[in-house]
C-alpha cells in the first residue's frame, strides 16, 4: 500500500473527481476518466470509501457494468470493491483495533476511518482470501463472527 492519497492517485491517473447530486441510492460512478460522487453523501469518510471503490473501477473494470443482474458485471463490481479494500485496510488493522480495545463494528469503522458498510466488504474480502480465520504471530483473527484472540 502506498502513501499516496486517493486524490493524489486520481490526479496521477488524470481522473477528474466531481461531486453532483444523484438520485436513488447511487453513491458514485466512474466513466471516461471522471469519478462522480453523490453530493448528498454527508460524511467525508463515506466519500473516501466511494472514491476508493470508483478508483477500483478505473483499475479493474471495463465497459458499462451498471446492470448488476449480469454475472460478469457483478464480478467486476466485486473486483473494484476488493481493490478499494486493499487500498484502505490491511488484515493487520484488525489486530491494531484489538490492541486499541475496539469492541464493535461501529468503533472499528471509526478506528479505521471507513464506514460500517466498508467494514463488511473488508471482512468478506479477507474471508475470501484466508477462509474462516487467519493467524499472524500469536494473534488469530476470526472473520465470522469477527474477533481477534491473542495466544499467551
Amino acid at each position: 500500500m502506498s502513501n499516496m492519497t486517493l486524490i493524489q492517485l486520481a490526479e496521477k491517473e488524470n481522473i477528474e473527481i466531481i461531486e453532483i447530486p444523484m438520485v436513488g441510492n447511487i453513491k458514485g460512478l466512474y466513466a471516461d476518466q471522471v469519478i462522480a460522487i453523490n453530493k448528498n453523501i454527508e460524511t467525508t469518510i463515506e466519500k473516501e470509501c466511494i472514491l476508493a471503490e470508483e478508483l477500483g473501477h478505473h483499475f479493474t473494470s471495463s465497459g458499462d457494468i451498471l446492470d448488476q443482474s449480469k454475472m460478469e458485471n457483478r464480478k467486476q463490481e466485486l473486483k473494484a470493491k476488493r481493490w478499494a479494500v486493499s487500498r484502505l485496510i490491511v488484515v493487520e488493522d484488525f489486530i491494531r483495533a484489538f490492541e486499541a480495545r475496539v469492541h464493535n463494528r461501529e468503533e472499528l469503522a471509526e478506528f479505521l476511518g471507513v464506514t460500517e458498510e466498508f467494514i463488511e466488504t473488508a471482512i468478506k474480502h479477507f474471508q475470501n482470501i484466508y477462509g474462516k480465520s487467519h493467524t499472524i504471530e500469536n494473534y488469530k483473527i476470526y472473520f465470522d463472527p469477527l474477533g481477534v484472540y491473542r495466544e499467551l
